[in-house]
């Protein structure tokens, strides 16, 4: 599974508060470990990230920590036809998460 981002939108201004990013996101699921692993690959800010993925508590949890800082990006509300996606940060090796952003995600009806 892939997704693709482009911030902001190809027609839209930058936003002084935004941060422009481009990039890629690519899943799969690992029956040996039982989780996602993801990648996230951001071009413009030379940025790569590996996530594992599970279930938890009702949520899908995704965590990145094997470079500083750590992220942890949770699915959450999750219903057929919508998610909350949260993005979180630690600078405290997971003791501590910050939230840095929040999207609400919607499902469109096949074409």
């Amino acid at each position: 599974m892939q997704d693709t981002w482009i911030v902001p939108g190809r027609d839209q201004p930058c936003d002084s508060r935004m941060r422009a990013f481009h990039g890629t996101t690519v899943r799969f699921y690992d029956p040996a470990m039982d989780a996602w692993r993801s990648t996230w690959i951001e071009p413009i800010n030379a940025r790569v990230r590996r996530f594992i993925g599970r279930p938890v508590d009702g949520q899908i949890v995704l965590q990145s920590d094997e470079e500083e800082p750590w992220l942890r990006w949770r699915f959450t509300d999750i219903t057929a036809g919508s998610a909350l996606w949260i993005g979180e940060i630690s600078h405290d090796r997971g003791a501590t998460w910050i939230e840095e952003e929040q999207m609400r995600l919607t499902r469109r009806a096949p074409a």
